[in-house]
């Protein structure tokens, strides 16, 4: 008799009235929410003018989307290809299925064009957003749990998530990688705040630290999961992925500290042009308080003087009448 476990979701819809509320959609929306919402506040820190990050994002997270949806169709081609498949279900985002890979991969090709527009250079708008992607993805693993999917090896743990028997599973207690995921990147945010805080990363810096932290952590929480999944040298591909990509960050962490030291000073040229005419308007409407001062002075000077020579003429009126 198990004591203890994690329960599964009876459903992963919720029905209002007659619109469907999914929660696997539901998470990564409340993921793209807090994302931005941060990374908003860590690019005004930065020099940055509020609202860039959310005008950049309508450019990311649409091409992080559909970059997140083609890595799982390409790699996972066979749940939607061949006999008894049906292609059309490849765009039923809904059910799951996003490869954070082509997710980041995709999504960076957006915010490039976003950030272009702008004049913004595109590896301080990564370093701002860092710690706000890797939480969206701490809140979008939630929508695994919904679907009861991306679960590891039985376990008997009192953690362990209960799995109901369906036709593309079996029922059971399974390791819930899906919460490990959850909780690693969560430490990974924290991580990057940290770090960026104590040595001030800049040019892409803290965004490689996000990634390489990620993919330390994706290693070994891929290799406790058992779906399907195309293996090189007996090893599951998203492994060599997060140790490709690993590697990756951190040749870019170490040649760019070398290349171009310390933090940008500017990140948004607009915004540094804004600051000083607001301070030049600041200082023109002090300096025009000051100046009307003297003249209200002067004008209340004035009403007294009138009301001092008004009582005397009213008291010179009064003594002719004595």
């Amino acid at each position: 008799m198990d004591l203890a476990y994690i329960p599964s979701p009876s459903t992963g819809v919720i029905y209002l009235g007659p619109i469907p509320l999914r929660g696997y959609a539901l998470c990564i929306i409340i993921g793209v929410f807090v994302a931005v919402w941060y990374g908003n506040k860590r690019w005004i820190a930065r020099g940055g003018r509020s609202g860039t990050v959310a005008d950049i994002a309508v450019w990311a997270v649409p091409f992080g989307l559909v970059g997140g949806r083609l890595y799982h169709v390409v790699t996972d081609y066979q749940l939607y290809f061949g006999e008894g498949k049906n292609w059309v279900d490849a765009f039923k985002i809904w059910e799951g299925g996003l490869g954070i890979w082509g997710a980041i991969a995709l999504g960076a090709v957006g915010a490039w064009i976003g950030c272009r527009r702008r004049g913004i250079p595109l590896p301080a708008y990564a370093d701002a957003v860092a710690p706000g992607i890797v939480l969206a993805q701490a809140i979008g693993r939630w929508g695994n749990w919904f679907n009861q999917e991306l679960y590891g090896k039985p376990t008997d743990l009192p953690w362990a998530l209960k799995i109901t028997e369906a036709d593309n599973r079996v029922g059971g207690l399974y390791h819930p990688t899906f919460l490990y995921e959850s909780l690693w990147c969560v430490g990974v945010a924290l991580l990057v705040v940290w770090a960026d805080r104590r040595f001030r990363l800049g040019h892409g810096r803290a965004f490689a630290l996000y990634v390489a932290a990620y993919c330390a952590g994706r290693a070994w929480i891929e290799y406790m999961r058992v779906d399907e999944a195309h293996h090189i040298l007996g090893v599951r591909l998203n492994v060599w992925t997060a140790l490709i990509v690993f590697l990756l960050a951190v040749t870019y962490i170490v040649v760019s500290a070398r290349l171009r030291p310390g933090r940008e000073e500017i990140v948004e040229p607009g915004a540094v042009e804004a600051a000083p005419a607001k301070e030049e308007a600041a200082e023109k409407a002090e300096a025009s308080e000051t100046d009307d001062a003297p003249s209200e002075a002067a004008a209340s000077g004035s009403e007294d003087a009138a009301t001092d020579a008004d009582a005397e003429g009213n008291g010179a009126e009064a003594a002719k009448q004595s």
